[in-house]
């Protein structure tokens, strides 16, 4: 199973990738062992934290959201993930070419998978949503993906440091991109009636 790579990606990256790069994988696989599970922590820790513990912001009142609205943010919230990886990989494949190395999509969805590790598993916080410790941990995790993310695409892919940094700092302004599209997507959800029902 390729959870096994989880673990070492902490403790030993550099090994990590090149097994992972070794590794047959094809996007099918890559999904159901791995992205399926660690994408779903964040979605169901924050469906739970949202509806059962809430949050409170000062002294102000627990705030929770209504069963409905939460499950719906979470199932959004899954599929959303799944789909960046996907769309972030068709990118890498793309940006392959001009960096000199013929990337398969499967090798992109690799990269996205278990490079995003941190912050897919950092999501287990969300059981327990405290705007600072939320905040604090998450760029902690994101810091880490990002240099697995730099670290691991020259290994991944076999090019040189220099394309790899190039490449990675390329990845990071699409991984940006994606994120501020998502928040745009989800202010015209909001704005559609699917906003939060609050209790």
């Amino acid at each position: 199973m390729l959870l096994q790579y989880t673990w070492k990606l902490f403790f030993n990256s550099k090994k990590a990738w090149e097994e992972i790069r070794d590794k047959d994988c094809s996007i099918t696989r890559c999904y159901l062992s791995y992205l399926i599970i660690i994408a779903a922590i964040a979605p169901i820790s924050g469906f739970f934290g949202t509806t059962v513990v809430g949050w409170q912001i000062g002294d102000g009142e627990i705030v929770r959201l209504s069963t409905q609205s939460a499950l719906l943010i979470a199932i959004i919230y899954y599929f959303a993930v799944l789909t960046s990886v996907l769309a972030i990989s068709f990118a890498i494949q793309w940006m392959g070419k001009t960096y000199g190395s013929d990337i398969p999509l499967a090798q992109g969805v690799k990269l996205i998978t278990y490079a995003g590790t941190p912050i897919m598993l950092v999501g287990i916080l969300e059981l327990y949503p405290v705007l600072w410790l939320n905040l604090i941990v998450g760029l902690l995790a994101l810091t880490y993906t990002v240099y697995l993310l730099y670290s691991g695409v020259p290994i991944l892919f076999k090019i040189p440091s220099d394309k790899g940094f190039l490449l990675s700092s390329s990845l990071v302004a699409i991984g940006l991109v994606t994120l501020v599209s998502l928040l745009g997507l989800t202010a015209f959800f909001w704005d559609w009636g699917f906003a939060p029902q609050f209790v």
